[in-house]
């Protein structure tokens, strides 16, 4: 016996469909009720925006991404490996969804506002993403890794929603972006090493203080 759908889960499933066959734009939060066979007010009780949903979405992918990582257990694989499993596993759970999710994402880039509002939503699941492949995402370093892998996933999105079945487009762009990440990571790094430190209260001596006065 088939599991009975949540209301969320309705309107998100609902939200999709639509977007499937009609594309995000022009979709009001009525449509996506009625597809829902929900009330307007029920939907209202839940979401207040299309973006609301999407985060939603968002969520339930990073979800399941988080348990299949753990099934996998990619902890003794290098990070750069990890990363590419993570990567290729978000792929793998939004794979039923690519239709949609590909007009969604036409219409976002003519909608500046729309993409803009995600953005937190979006940087959120790029957290995870980086904490399943063992990367700290927090502090300002993380900050600095978050917001590189949001770019970093766009890029390979494009490449992903045009490939076939089989992935392999998007497998060789994911590895030689990496590649490239990896590099750059590592003289940012160096960077970061050699730069003076500028020197905090609690560091100065009692000479300096005398000086200073």
């Amino acid at each position: 016996m088939a599991r009975k759908l949540t209301p969320e889960e309705k309107i998100v499933n609902a939200a999709l469909r639509l977007a499937g066959k009609r594309g995000w734009a022009d979709l009001s939060l009525a449509d996506i009720a009625k597809e829902a066979k929900l009330g307007l007010g029920e939907l209202s009780a839940l979401y207040s925006s299309k973006t609301q949903i999407l985060a939603a979405y968002a969520q339930r992918i990073d979800a399941q991404v988080l348990k299949m990582a753990d099934e996998e257990g990619l902890e003794n694989e290098p990070v750069r490996d990890r990363l590419f499993d993570v990567i290729m596993l978000r792929f793998d759970a939004m794979a039923k969804d690519k239709p949609a999710l590909k007009r969604i994402t036409r219409d976002l880039e003519r909608d500046p506002v729309a993409a803009l509002a995600l953005m937190p939503s979006t940087l959120q699941s790029m957290g995870w993403m980086l904490e399943a492949a063992g990367i700290d995402s927090s502090g300002w370093r993380g900050l600095i890794r978050v917001r590189g892998m949001a770019l970093f996933w766009a890029r390979i999105l494009k490449v992903w929603f045009d490939d076939d079945e089989d992935q392999a487009r998007t497998m060789a762009a994911l590895d030689k972006r990496l590649r490239q990440g990896e590099e750059w990571f590592a003289r940012a790094q160096d960077f970061m090493s050699k730069r003076p430190r500028r020197a905090s209260p609690a560091d100065k001596t009692d000479d300096d203080v005398k000086d200073a006065a």
